[in-house]
């Protein structure tokens, strides 16, 4: 590739709750490959099996039930592949604090670095979003519609479905 192409993953994740500082884990990561700043068909996603509890709340925003994800794997074995799918890439993510919160605390927990630190950069849409348009709503939701981009399919959060809309804005 040449060095003034730039290549972007957009990612996105769901969790069990919403706090990783309390237990919550990750339960599904998703993330679309973008090289000169147009989708290529390199994709990311992967279940993951959190063994905890989904609280109710979560389990409303994204479907994805225990039962669902029993027989998936564990974070642990699926984070080789994510940071290599991630390295050198400059990562796009709506309302990142949320998602490297989480990203961080599976890290840690197998003794890894944090997140940011396995790839070149992270870009966090919502802040630039709400530098933008000040005062606006800026969730994915109302940038597709302020951005012309149909969502209509969407009845549920995904993490795969959300990063290729989110890379469509």
């Amino acid at each position: 590739m040449a060095a003034d192409v730039v290549r972007q993953i957009v990612l996105d994740t769901e969790t069990t709750g919403l706090e990783a500082k309390d237990g919550h884990r990750i339960i599904e990561i998703g993330g679309v490959e973008l090289i000169g700043r147009r989708l290529t068909e390199r994709r990311l996603h992967r279940y993951v099996n959190p063994d905890r509890a989904i609280d109710t709340g979560a389990l409303a925003v994204h479907g994805l039930g225990s039962d669902f994800l029993m027989d998936k794997p564990r974070f642990a074995d699926v984070v080789e592949e994510l940071l290599e799918y991630v390295r050198d890439a400059e990562v796009i993510i709506h309302n990142a604090p949320f998602d490297l919160s989480f990203l961080d605390v599976e890290l840690a927990l197998l003794g890894r670095a944090p997140f940011s630190e396995h790839c070149a950069s992270v870009t966090d849409t919502l802040r630039l979003a709400r530098d933008l348009h000040p005062g606006k709503r800026n969730s994915l939701d109302a940038l597709c519609e302020r951005y012309g981009v149909s969502n209509r399919h969407r009845t549920m959060h995904g993490a795969l479905l959300d990063a290729g809309l989110l890379a469509e804005v």
